[in-house]
């Protein structure tokens, strides 16, 4: 995902869903690492989902594991960490 507007729904989400990582975590005063670290997930993966991406130009789609080990860390439930718009995707798309 490069820099700018996200251009569908999914894209928003995932961006949406870093900022709340990102929020949460420096709130609890931590690092990008210790956070990785906690979660067990390499720091490379937790920056890109504190980005909102999984690879350059596509959008995050965590684990639930991923998500319940992050949700842990932060001492939220799984929801908090979750946007509150819906991304817009369809099932059997």
């Amino acid at each position: 995902m490069a820099t700018g507007a996200p251009r569908n729904g999914w894209e928003r989400y995932a961006r949406d869903l870093g900022v709340r990582l990102h929020r949460l975590r420096t709130a609890k005063g931590l690092s990008q690492e210790r956070v990785a670290a906690a979660a067990d997930i390499s720091a490379y993966t937790y920056r890109k989902l504190e980005k909102g991406e999984s690879n350059p130009g596509t959008p995050a789609n965590p684990r639930l594991k991923t998500l319940v080990a992050l949700a842990e860390v932060l001492d939220v439930e799984v929801p908090d960490l979750l946007p509150r718009s819906k991304p817009g995707v369809a099932i059997g798309r």
